[in-house]
């Protein structure tokens, strides 16, 4: 990747974010995304530059019920996933952040949320800087970590692992969790006020890369809130 702060305004005239059929966007997340796993898409945006793709952003229904639940009790219909973010490596520095940002304009009225994987060495920095709201990590309210099983066979995802057969199980690592909304300023403050997760201060209470057990109350909850 060229680190020249400079070189990405003198290509923004060249770069275009268009939508991308969910066919098209789930094949490239794929294989280019570290997970290699198809996502859930509902939106998709591939980002161009002179018509070639070098990027995709996808936005999906979350795999759990309970996660929709918690971050929108009132009507969990609400809340999608911003599941996959992937630009070129040969792309300057803030292309992913200028990429999404776009992205977050062209969908309805939603609460978006995202995680950021330790295992991978992510922390969110990005979703600081495109200033979503940070909520903790997962499991935080757990008093004892949890275990994958790594399934023998790779095409296997870990949560089938246990029944298909699995080669080890290892200590889960938690993930950073992140929510914005989108829509016009008055829609996205209507969603602020529907949102159940926090909106936590990052420096007071820094994400761990390890299991931490530290439950929120409600008045931790708004001791922490920005």
């Amino acid at each position: 990747m060229d680190d020249d702060p400079h070189l990405l305004p003198r290509l923004i005239e060249r770069l275009e974010v268009r939508p991308m059929g969910s066919k098209e966007a789930r094949e490239l997340a794929e294989k280019e995304h570290y997970m290699h796993r198809r996502p859930q898409v509902s939106y998709a945006f591939g980002l161009y530059q002179d018509d070639a793709v070098v990027g995709v952003v996808t936005f999906g229904t979350p795999a759990s019920r309970h996660l929709q639940m918690g971050a929108c009790p009132s009507d969990p219909s609400l809340v999608i996933e911003l599941n996959r973010a992937w630009v070129a490596d040969h792309m300057p520095p803030n292309t992913g952040s200028w990429f999404i940002s776009r992205t977050l304009k062209l969908i309805p009225p939603r609460i978006v949320v995202s995680y950021a994987d330790t295992v991978q060495g992510h922390l969110g920095y990005q979703y600081r800087a495109l200033n979503f709201r940070y909520a903790g990590w997962t499991d935080m309210e757990r008093k004892t970590p949890r275990y994958d099983y790594i399934p023998a066979d790779p095409t296997i995802h870990t949560r089938d692992a246990f029944r298909n057969g699995y080669k080890v199980k290892v200590r889960r690592r938690p993930k950073v969790k992140y929510w914005t909304a989108t829509g016009t300023k008055t829609e996205r403050r209507q969603l602020y006020d529907l949102s159940g997760w926090p909106s936590l201060d990052w420096h007071k209470l820094p994400p761990p890369t390890e299991h931490v057990h530290h439950p929120l109350t409600k008045e931790k909850q708004d001791a922490q809130h920005r």
